[in-house]
């Protein structure tokens, strides 16, 4: 009996859909396959270690060591984690990532719930950027808007992961962004909005800045306080909704006030001083050095000195423009738009330490906002009396001293060789005839000054005043009375070789450079060289000293200014530029007031009433622990001498008959050796010694030979 036959099975064919649904399936793993070979590849490229180097400005450091302000690169200061709020922390993290500690740098619930809540919204309504990508977004150049941008950001999010601990990520994504204002990284913002370090910042303050990451410049509480606002409610809100804080809290919150600072506390300040650092800084370095920016730059500025000399110079020039006859714009009424030059009274000031050269203030101009123009370095003016200086330096070189007889009368026609018809005459249209040169610079003559020139020879003073720093200083006669230009800054830095003993020393601005890493990339060579004889500096700066007490600059005790000092006044042809220039044992000043077009400032407008009041405000504000002023030092040993104040030889018997000998400590680099011969008779010198010596009696070993031959002499 057979058996009944097996029904036969058919495979039956797949579903067309089954078959569509792997092919798809195998399309997909070949794309995401492809897209995580190709972008990963691209992800791998990028320096990862830039995401930790994140760019600062340069910062720029007092002689005190001090911020003073900052120069290139995003307006940024770093801070570590443990310095942030842990409030904001929590904002921003329940703002932009509350699944931060939980992802790997791309998050594909918080992708996924995005999707959801976009498509049921009709629209892109919410992003999925995680913290992460958004630290990869804001650190390389990754691209546009555009699905490319987003895969290459989450490769590169993925790197940062494997790269950096969750607390780095953190740290350098609250440092990196952007919080509106020109302001980056939360450290600054929060000094800036709020006047407080990120530390200190309270649950609403944070809330706040943790809503403006989305749209920075939007809602900066500087220009929307009441968008703001909103936004910090929306953060309270969700941090509520991930449990980070009670409604009671966040209520708590809302009600407390925010105060935004009144003004901006940068640190960052835009003034002339700041563009002579940037110009020195310019020749020490190569552009790509500066652009890079985190650089620190220690310069010599003091900031008691720059900010008194800033506010002294506009306080004066206010007070001149307010005087009976000025004719000139003010700068009250000024309402031109920012430019290089301005109609109304302007000026400038150098304030150098003489000890190492060291720039300690330098303003050039009244107001940095209305023009730019720096007059300290860029201005050349004529320097009117403030060359007298360097002539008389040169003739006291030269063989002429301080008690020298010189005429003060008028220049006669064909005296100055090189000038034959030139006859410049005094200020005050006077002749005092016969005068000690000293005299002739301490009270400014002018035709004491041609003669004291002629004796020193053109092209000599030309070489001094250049060795000193004053290099367009030309070889000839009118340029002893300072008809020839120059800028404030290297005038002043000339004047230091008085009070140096005749050593120049190399004005600068910036004393060391460290890079990003704190290592020093420059430091300043401190650079000098014997510019006068010191015998020579020496009765130059006695001569200038006297200024203060009988001279041009006299009124200065009567304003208050009692240090030991020396200065000089200057005033051009027709009252246009007026100088002065002086100098204690620690410092030397240089203040010019003028026109930036050069007229005539006011009737008799001179130096040592328009520019010596502003001198004497900044020098009396130099703390005395940190600028003594001291008395000055002669640098060269002295001695007693005996000279005919007409010959500027050794004095004589004739000499001390006519009434021209006279005694007086000179350097003995410039004793003179030989005798007048104006006057016929013997060496008063030697007559002297012979009298000393008679009034001394015998030499010690003369008195033991004469005992010894004494006692032979009993016998």
């Amino acid at each position: 009996m057979s058996s009944p036959a097996k029904p036969k099975f058919t495979r039956r064919p797949r579903s067309r859909s089954r078959r569509f649904f792997f092919f798809v399936l195998k399309i997909v793993v070949l794309v995401a396959l492809l897209v995580t070979i190709v972008y990963g590849f691209r992800a791998l490229r990028v320096d990862i270690k830039q995401v930790g180097q994140i760019p600062q400005r340069t910062l720029v450091y007092d002689v005190n060591g001090d911020l003073y302000s900052r120069l290139y690169g995003e307006n940024r200061l770093l801070v570590p984690l443990e310095d942030v709020s842990p409030h904001f922390v929590d904002a921003l993290l329940a703002r932009e990532d509350n699944r931060f500690y939980h992802h790997f740098g791309f998050d594909p619930i918080g992708i996924a719930r995005a999707i959801v809540r976009n498509l049921s919204g009709g629209g892109l309504r919410q992003g999925a950027s995680t913290i992460t990508q958004q630290l990869a977004r804001n650190s390389f150049p990754l691209g546009g808007r555009n699905l490319d941008r987003k895969l290459l950001e989450a490769f590169v999010a993925l790197r940062i992961e494997f790269t950096f601990s969750k607390r780095q990520i953190l740290e350098h994504y609250i440092n990196r962004i952007y919080y509106g204002s020109g302001y980056y990284g939360l450290e600054i913002a929060s000094q800036a909005y709020f006047g407080k370090p990120s530390k200190d910042l309270t649950l609403g303050e944070s809330a706040l800045m943790a809503g403006l990451i989305r749209s920075p410049n939007r809602f900066s509480p500087l220009r929307n306080l009441t968008g703001a606002l909103r936004e910090r409610d929306t953060v309270l809100n969700r941090m509520v909704s991930v449990k980070k804080i009670t409604s009671a809290q966040a209520a708590a919150a809302r009600r407390a006030p925010i105060r935004v600072a009144s003004s901006r506390k940068t640190v960052v300040q835009e003034n002339y001083a700041m563009d002579a650092v940037d110009e020195e800084l310019r020749v020490l370095l190569d552009q790509d050095q500066i652009d890079s920016g985190g650089m620190k730059i220690y310069t010599t500025l003091h900031p008691v000195l720059q900010k008194t000399a800033q506010a002294a110079l506009d306080e004066q020039l206010v007070l001149i423009e307010k005087r009976s006859g000025y004719q000139h714009p003010k700068k009250a009424a000024f309402t031109g738009a920012e430019g290089e030059k301005t109609p109304y009274l302007q000026g400038s000031i150098v304030v150098i330490d003489n000890r190492s050269g060291g720039i300690a203030a330098l303003v050039g101009g009244r107001d940095h906002g209305q023009s730019s123009y720096n007059r300290a370095l860029l201005s050349r003016r004529q320097i009117g009396s403030t060359a007298k200086p360097f002539v008389y330096a040169a003739a006291f070189e030269n063989g002429l001293f301080p008690e020298s007889r010189v005429s003060d009368g008028p220049i006669e026609d064909g005296e100055v060789p090189e000038a034959p018809e030139w006859r410049p005459s005094n200020s005050d249209g006077g002749n005092r005839g016969i005068l000690p040169a000293r005299d002739g610079l301490t009270l400014s003559r002018n035709t004491m000054t041609v003669r004291v020139g002629n004796y020193a020879g053109e092209k000599k003073i030309s070489q001094l005043a250049s060795r000193s720093g004053l290099h367009e200083m030309p070889a000839s006669p009118v340029s002893w009375l300072g008809a020839f230009e120059d800028t404030p800054r290297n005038l002043t830095a000339a004047y230091t070789v008085f009070p140096n003993r005749g050593e120049r020393k190399q004005a600068y601005l910036i004393e060391r450079i460290d890079d990003r890493f704190g290592l020093p990339i420059y430091r300043a060579a401190h650079i000098k060289t014997r510019a006068i004889d010191p015998g020579a500096s020496w009765l130059t700066t006695l001569a200038l000293r006297d200024t203060f007490t009988r001279g041009t600059a006299s009124s200065a005790r009567s304003q208050g200014f009692t240090q030991i000092a020396g200065g000089k006044t200057g005033t051009t042809n027709d009252f246009k530029d007026a100088w002065f220039v002086g100098f204690t044992s620690s410092l030397t000043c240089g203040v010019w007031v003028g026109l930036d077009k050069p007229t005539p400032i006011v009737s008799r407008g001179y130096g040592g009433t328009l520019a010596l009041p502003i001198w004497i405000k900044v020098m009396k504000s130099a703390p005395p622990a940190e600028y003594p002023a001291v008395e000055f030092q002669p640098g060269v040993a002295l001695k007693k001498v005996l000279l005919c104040s007409v010959s500027n030889a050794g004095a004589t018997t004739a000499c001390q008959r006519v009434g021209t000998a006279y005694t007086t400590d000179l350097p003995v680099t410039l004793i003179p050796k030989s005798i007048c011969t104006v006057h016929s008779g013997s060496s008063l010198a030697t007559a002297e010694e012979a009298r000393e010596e008679e009034d001394r009696g015998p030499s010690l070993p003369n008195r033991v030979i004469d005992s010894i031959l004494n006692i032979f002499r009993r016998r």
